[in-house]
């Protein structure tokens, strides 16, 4: 009795969670996964991007695999609410998380994080890859992103920027360029890029390092002005915008992803069946063309292939985050 009070609560819920497991390889084992809804948790409100990518997918899931694929936001805690809560839920295949770069990020900057990426999870699919964009609202007087910094400059302690939330790369993008170019500016954070954007567009905040698919349907409607991309090549889908190391910030190569990721100790032959329903999505045409439409790059690729990623996403992130100086308690 004393052994079993020593549990942790998520080990207590992950000993429960192989019970139900047991009965989901049964069923899995037959091809009938999933046999009801299913939910996939994002850790930011509705709107955003990675809300935006998980729903296309979520759509395509719900087409190939005969059940409701239901998005379920989860705000708070730049998305560890959300994450905390899939690595404690059954490894059934019921629950999953739809997880961000921000995760990554999250395991460096918050000193008492809880997850483990790889430990406390079956990685699925790598969902997309979006470049970020530095955005401003359309008073702010710069064609450039020269014209910005020194705009910037002259303005200081009277701007700030918004993000998604602390610790997302919407957040590190702009901490990233507060280093390189010596600015020093106020970080607003959002619960997500949604409430983010609408503050940006009200001049509540001046600028902001939004993934592009939240916000570049408001620089086609002159809502906002872009100056620039985040990766070192242009994106297609804006192939006017520079980027920042073209406009002379050096280095700067920063991008959001976003992909599906189980509970530790989900059947395998589930996760094969979510990831061969995702890759099965990328090859179709109004895939596709929402994709382009955000600016999002998509590639197939194996469970094995995106814990991978995963890991070095954690291991890429740590120096960023530790140079800015950026703390979350």
């Amino acid at each position: 009795m004393k052994a079993f009070n020593t549990l942790s609560r998520r080990q207590l819920a992950r000993v429960a969670g192989a019970c139900f497991a047991l009965c989901a390889l049964g069923a899995a084992a037959q091809g009938s996964y999933p046999t009801k809804p299913v939910r996939i948790v994002v850790g930011f409100s509705a709107g955003g991007t990675t809300d935006i990518v998980a729903r296309i997918m979520a759509r395509e899931l719900t087409a190939d695999l005969g059940q409701s694929f239901v998005v379920d936001n989860k705000p708070g805690g730049g998305s560890n609410i959300a994450t905390d809560m899939v690595a404690a839920a059954a490894p059934d295949g019921y629950t999953l998380l739809f997880v961000a770069v921000t995760s990554a990020i999250n395991q460096t900057l918050y000193p008492n994080v809880k997850f483990d990426l790889n430990r406390d999870f079956e990685a699925v699919a790598l969902g997309a890859k979006v470049p970020n964009m530095l955005v401003v609202h359309p008073s702010v007087p710069a064609r450039n992103v020269k014209e910005f910094i020194d705009w910037a400059r002259a303005n200081e302690g009277k701007i700030s920027y918004a993000s998604s939330g602390s610790g997302t790369s919407i957040h590190m993008a702009g901490e990233m360029f507060k280093v390189r170019t010596g600015l020093k500016t106020q970080h607003i954070p959002y619960k997500g890029s949604a409430p983010a954007v609408t503050d940006l567009i009200g001049n509540q905040v001046q600028f902001m390092f939004d993934n592009m698919p939240a916000s570049w349907p408001h620089v086609q409607s002159g809502k906002l002005k872009a100056l620039a991309v985040t990766t070192k090549t242009r994106s297609a889908t804006a192939p006017d915008v520079p980027t920042l190391e073209e406009s002379g910030v050096k280095p700067f190569d920063v991008s959001s992803w976003f992909g599906l990721i189980a509970p530790k100790g989900t059947p395998k032959d589930i996760v094969d069946k979510l990831n061969k329903a995702m890759n099965a999505a990328f090859d179709k045409p109004e895939v596709k063309e929402a994709y382009a439409k955000l600016g999002a790059v998509a590639e197939k690729n194996s469970p094995q292939d995106f814990s991978k990623f995963i890991a070095a996403e954690v291991h890429n992130w740590a120096p960023i985050v530790k140079a800015s100086g950026a703390k979350v308690d």
